[in-house]
C-alpha cells in the first residue's frame, strides 16, 4: 500500500516539485501575514504558515473541500491532535536512538512498533466513526486507506507478533550473572547467565549462611554487588544500565534480526507517511479552529468562486476582517469591494479611524486565506490567486539613522516594485505620512502611476486627501497600457465613522467640517463658546 505521495492539502497528481519548491509558491511572507494581522489569529509553530500558500486552483479547491469536512466534523481536529504526541514520541525515540547509536537496539524496535500501531489504531478509529458524513478526498482516501491497512492480515499479524514480543519482556523480572575470579579472587569476567521471571529476594545474610540452603534459594540475593539507584554518580548509573540493555539485546539478538526487515521495510516505511503528515495535521487543526471561531460569532464563510489567475478577478460583497471581527463585540461591518475594469487600483481616504485600514488588510486577508484554501470572509466573492501580496505599512524606526524616515519609506516602496508583476496585490496603507503633504502627494502620484503600469492589483490607503483630484492626471498619463485608478472613500455618517466604504471622490472638508460639528469646533459653536 503506497502512501508515499498522500497529502490532506494536496491532490496526488500534484508533483513533489510543485508542493516542496518555492518557486510554485505566491510571494507572501511572514512580515507580510504579521502587517495584515493574520499570525495573531492563525498561526503554526511546526512550519512557517507562509510555506502553505498556492497558487494552484486544484490545490486551492482540494483544501477547502478537507476544511469543510475537518468544520463539519468535531472530532476530526480531536483525531489529529491525539495522534501528535504519539508521533512526536516516535521522533523521539529515533533522535535518541541515533545519539545512541543504538539503532537496532531489541526495545526499542519493539517501542516502535507499539507507537506505530498506536498511532494506526487511533486514526482508524477517529477516522471510521465519521466515515459516512466525509466528503472530501482527502479523508474519504485517508479514511479507507487506514481501514485498509487496519484490517490487513499483515497488520494483524504485526500485532500478535508484537503482543509476543512485548509479553517477553514484560516477563524480565531479573538477570542471573555469573563472575570468574582469577587466583587473588578479583573478578576476571562477567556475563548473564539466565533472563528470569521472578524477581530475587533479598534476605537476612547470617540466617541464610547458617542454614547453606543457597541451592534451594536460587532467587535470593546473598549480598548486593551494586546498591542501584543509592549513591551513585549519573555515569555509573548510566553505564549499569547500558551494560543491562545491551545483555537483553545480545538474548534477544535473534529475534531481533527476524525482526529487523519488518521494522525497516514495513513499519518505518508507514511511519514516515504519518510524520510527514505532521505538518499538516497543525496546519488543518489551527486553520479549522480559526474558522470555526468566525462562523461562532455569527461572521458568513463563503465558497469562492475560484477564478483563473489571468483574469486578475476581486470582486466581494460583505467584505469583512476576520482579525478584527474576533476582537471587537457586536455587529461587524461588511463592505463590497470590486476590482474591475474601471479601477484595478484604489486611492482609499478618509478620516482618521474611519475603517482605511481595517478594510485595506480585509483585502488583503481573504486573498491570502484563499491561497491558504480557506473559506472567505464576505457573503460572495469571485477571485483569482495572485502571484504575490505586497505590503508597505508604518513601520517603526528601523533603518532610519541613516535614510531618515522618508528615505525609508522610499526604499521599502521601491523594493515593491521589485517583485510587482500584473498578477500582484499591492497594499499601502498610510504610506509616505512622514513627510509633508506637498512632498507626499507629488511621490504618491509617481507610485500610483508605476503601480499602475505594472498592472496589479492595489489599494492605496491614505491621509492625502487631495491625492484624489490627481487621479485623472495620473490615468491620462498611464494611458493607454495603464490599468485605471479610482477613489474609495470611508464614510461619516451624521459626523459619526460610519466604517462603510464608498466608491466616489474624497471630499476632506466634509470630513473635517463633520468632525468639527460633533466636537463643538465650528466658527459659530466656537463663538457661543467665547461669549457664554
Amino acid at each position: 500500500m503506497d502512501f508515499s505521495k498522500f497529502s490532506l492539502i494536496y491532490p496526488e497528481n500534484i508533483s513533489d516539485e510543485e508542493r516542496f519548491s518555492s518557486k510554485y509558491r505566491p510571494d507572501i511572507d511572514m512580515f507580510d501575514l504579521e502587517e495584515l494581522g493574520l499570525l495573531e489569529a492563525f498561526n503554526i509553530k511546526s512550519s512557517e504558515l507562509s510555506e502553505f500558500f498556492t497558487m494552484n486552483t486544484e490545490v486551492i479547491k482540494y483544501r477547502i473541500d478537507t476544511f469543510k469536512d475537518m468544520i463539519e466534523n468535531e472530532s476530526l481536529s480531536k483525531t489529529l491532535l491525539s495522534l501528535i504526541p504519539i508521533l512526536n514520541d516516535i521522533m523521539e525515540l529515533r533522535r535518541l536512538e541515533a545519539d545512541d547509536g543504538e539503532t537496532n537496539s531489541y526495545l526499542s524496535s519493539i517501542t516502535e512498533i507499539e507507537l506505530y500501531i498506536s498511532s494506526i489504531d487511533t486514526l482508524h478509529d477517529g477516522l471510521s466513526a465519521v466515515r459516512e458524513n466525509l466528503k472530501s478526498k482527502a479523508f474519504t482516501s485517508l479514511a479507507d486507506r487506514i481501514a485498509e491497512l487496519a484490517d490487513s492480515d499483515y497488520y494483524r499479524e504485526l500485532n500478535v507478533k508484537l503482543n509476543e514480543l512485548t509479553n517477553r519482556v514484560r516477563e524480565i523480572k531479573s538477570v542471573t550473572i555469573g563472575v570468574n575470579l582469577d587466583a587473588q579472587l578479583r573478578p576476571a569476567e562477567a556475563g548473564v547467565l539466565s533472563i528470569n521471571a521472578g524477581s530475587f529476594r533479598s534476605g537476612d545474610v547470617l540466617e541464610k549462611i547458617l542454614r547453606m540452603n543457597f541451592k534451594d534459594d536460587e532467587y535470593t540475593c546473598i549480598a548486593s554487588l551494586v546498591p542501584f539507584g543509592k549513591k551513585q554518580s549519573d555515569n555509573q548509573k548510566t553505564a549499569l544500565s547500558l551494560a543491562f540493555n545491551s545483555a537483553i539485546n545480545d538474548v534477544y539478538k535473534s529475534s531481533l534480526r527476524s525482526w529487523k526487515k519488518i521494522v525497516q521495510m514495513y513499519v518505518l516505511e508507514n511511519t514516515e507517511f504519518l510524520l510527514g503528515l505532521m505538518p499538516e495535521f497543525e496546519f488543518l487543526v489551527k486553520g479549522t479552529k480559526f474558522q470555526k471561531k468566525l462562523l461562532a460569532k455569527g461572521c458568513k464563510l463563503s465558497y469562492p468562486k475560484i477564478r483563473p489567475m489571468r483574469e486578475r478577478a476581486f470582486s466581494a460583497k460583505g467584505l469583512y476582517n476576520p482579525c478584527v471581527a474576533l476582537k471587537v463585540e457586536g455587529e461587524v461591518v461588511t463592505n463590497d469591494i470590486d476590482f474591475d475594469d474601471n479601477a484595478k487600483i484604489y486611492v482609499l481616504s478618509g478620516p482618521n479611524r474611519g475603517g482605511k485600514s481595517v478594510i485595506t488588510c480585509a483585502v488583503g486577508l481573504a486573498q491570502a486565506m484563499l491561497q491558504l484554501g480557506m473559506y472567505m470572509p464576505c457573503d460572495d466573492i469571485d477571485i483569482s490567486p495572485v502571484d504575490a501580496i505586497l505590503t508597505h505599512f508604518p513601520t517603526g524606526a528601523e533603518d532610519t539613522i541613516d535614510k531618515g524616515r522618508l528615505g525609508e519609506e522610499c526604499a521599502r516602496l521601491g523594493d515593491i516594485f521589485d517583485k510587482v508583476s500584473a498578477y500582484s496585490l499591492v497594499l499601502l496603507d498610510e504610506s509616505l505620512s512622514s513627510t509633508g503633504s506637498y512632498e507626499a502627494s507629488y511621490i504618491a502620484a509617481e507610485v500610483l502611476a508605476g503601480l499602475s503600469k505594472s498592472g496589479c492589483r492595489a489599494i492605496f490607503s491614505t491621509h492625502l486627501h487631495e491625492l484624489g483630484g490627481e487621479i485623472d492626471r495620473i490615468n491620462e498619463m498611464t494611458a493607454p497600457d495603464g490599468v485605471k485608478i479610482d477613489t474609495l472613500v470611508a464614510g461619516i455618517e451624521e459626523g459619526k465613522r460610519s466604517f462603510k466604504i464608498k466608491r466616489a471622490k474624497p471630499d476632506g472638508k466634509s470630513y473635517a467640517r463633520d468632525i468639527a460639528e460633533k466636537y463643538g469646533l465650528t466658527y459659530n459653536e466656537i463663538l457661543k463658546k467665547i461669549q457664554n
